[in-house]
């Protein structure tokens, strides 16, 4: 499906990076580095079930505030943490200078067995909402600033910072939902706890959105809902995406990436894809686009430039509004 680029100028993106597995991340600090130049609302980095990956992660997120001047959001489970360690993991991250999180219930870990020992003392993402306001609520109030006249002195500031939480939305239903009232209604629970956005796992048909959307609104959820892409650019990588969420299978796309071993083809068959499911929602209403990198740049940036959101020339890529 083709838009025009009037239609979609200005609309803003977002980004999912995952922490690197080892220290030596070369290519990941490049792919931020032209990811950065776009321009994006934020950037989120994914977090490990029981903290795996915190300190990694907490690298990353420095890494974009410091180096880029993007924004960034902190991923945050529920998996394995008493109440002290989540108040804790919070805090550092809020003394990082980072004050945007993704809430998160979080899976359980590999092997675990059914029920929800797993999860630690918070039992749901609505629970974690609740928590990172109210640690950030008692650090604020102990905050101080430099007094303008010296002397090691400080005093309260006039504007507290506000932390943002955004919460995940399922628009094909969560593994362990009854049913698709449920899923709204979950979602309006992590609204009301003060959940200010909202991201849906990826999908790969614009009706599995736009309707979840619309039963949302109609089940009283305001915030904002975000459609998270992905373009799936390998058979093997669909085929993971597929066993991971239960997602249903985009057969057309599915037949091309399996008809061909050229690279090349795959990448156009996967970018192609996501761009007319870009191209649906944006033209549906769709607030913003959260495209799910793989730490790779080449395919989200080729799908945000076809749908009119980013120009490349000369090997650098700009927003379109910062043409405007």
């Amino acid at each position: 499906m083709a838009i025009e680029q009037a239609q979609v100028t200005g609309i803003p993106f977002s980004f999912e990076l995952y922490p690197p597995r080892s220290p030596l991340a070369g290519t990941l600090w490049d792919t931020i580095r032209r990811l950065a130049d776009t321009s994006p609302e934020f950037m989120s980095v994914t977090y490990g079930a029981n903290g795996s990956s915190r300190q990694s992660s907490l690298r990353v997120l420095r890494h974009l505030k410091e180096e880029t001047g993007v924004h960034p959001l902190a991923h945050l489970t529920c998996v394995g943490s008493s109440h002290h360690e989540a108040n804790r993991l919070v805090r550092e991250f809020l003394d990082a200078g980072i004050t945007s999180f993704l809430a998160l219930r979080g899976d359980p870990p590999e092997g675990a067995a059914e029920g929800d020992d797993f999860l630690g003392d918070l039992g749901s993402a609505s629970e974690l909402v609740q928590l990172i306001h109210r640690v950030q609520t008692e650090r604020a109030q102990y905050a101080t600033i430099t007094s303008r006249g010296g002397g090691g002195g400080g005093r309260i500031p006039d504007r507290r910072e506000k932390v943002r939480v955004a919460v995940a939305a399922f628009p094909n239903g969560h593994p362990r939902s009854s049913g698709s009232q449920q899923d709204v209604d979950t979602l309006m629970a992590k609204e009301v706890s003060g959940a200010t956005m909202a991201i849906t796992q990826l999908f790969f048909h614009a009706e599995d959105y736009l309707g979840y959307v619309e039963r949302a609104r109609a089940g009283g959820v305001t915030i904002p809902i975000l459609p998270g892409l992905m373009p799936a650019t390998t058979p093997g990588r669909l085929e993971r995406i597929l066993q991971l969420t239960g997602e249903r299978r985009p057969d057309e796309l599915s037949r091309q990436l399996h008809s061909t071993d050229s690279a090349d083809q795959q990448l156009e068959y996967g970018v192609e894809h996501a761009t007319t499911l870009a191209g649906q929602v944006l033209a549906d209403g769709a607030p913003s686009l959260h495209l799910y990198t793989f730490n790779q740049h080449q395919a989200v940036l080729s799908v945000l430039e076809r749908v009119g959101l980013v120009s490349t020339t000369s090997g650098t890529t700009t927003t379109i509004k910062e043409k405007l």
